[in-house]
């Protein structure tokens, strides 16, 4: 009986350590260096209606060219509402910053390109509304 015992203790181990078949790499835990979960930081627009379309262009060039100028920035991206709920209440535009913790995105918000951004977004802003959250999968 103790011999079927530690059998089965070396075919269980020995399994634990197979090559994944998908990739072939052993199996192993997600790096610790790796982050787990990430900060959303959602962005809202409405512009106002004095606004123009090379206004408008101006400000999503200006909050996208921040991703190549803020290394806190770990991804980023934008669009246009298109739900054909309108819930919307007038925001037209979601921009989607990903940091990895609080302390990054408390940095980009006080950064100077952030702040440069926010004086090229003043005069056609007319609503916002801005939500963070810690993603969960």
């Amino acid at each position: 009986m103790k011999k079927i015992y530690i059998l089965l203790s070396v075919v269980l181990f020995l399994a634990s350590c197979s090559p994944n078949p998908k990739t072939g790499d052993v199996q192993s835990e997600p790096k610790s260096n790796e982050p787990q979960k990430v900060l959303r930081h959602v962005v809202l627009f409405k512009f106002t209606d004095a606004s123009t379309p090379a206004d408008v262009k101006k400000v999503e060039d200006a909050f996208g060219a921040l991703k190549g100028k803020i290394n806190l920035i770990k991804d980023y991206e934008w669009g246009t509402n298109s739900s054909p709920e309108n819930l919307n209440q007038g925001l037209t535009h979601c921009f989607f910053v990903t940091f990895h913790s609080d302390k990054d995105r408390d940095e980009y918000l006080v950064h100077p390109d952030h702040q440069a951004f926010v004086e090229v977004l003043k005069p056609y802003l007319d609503k916002v509304t801005v939500i963070d959250y810690w993603a969960n999968k």
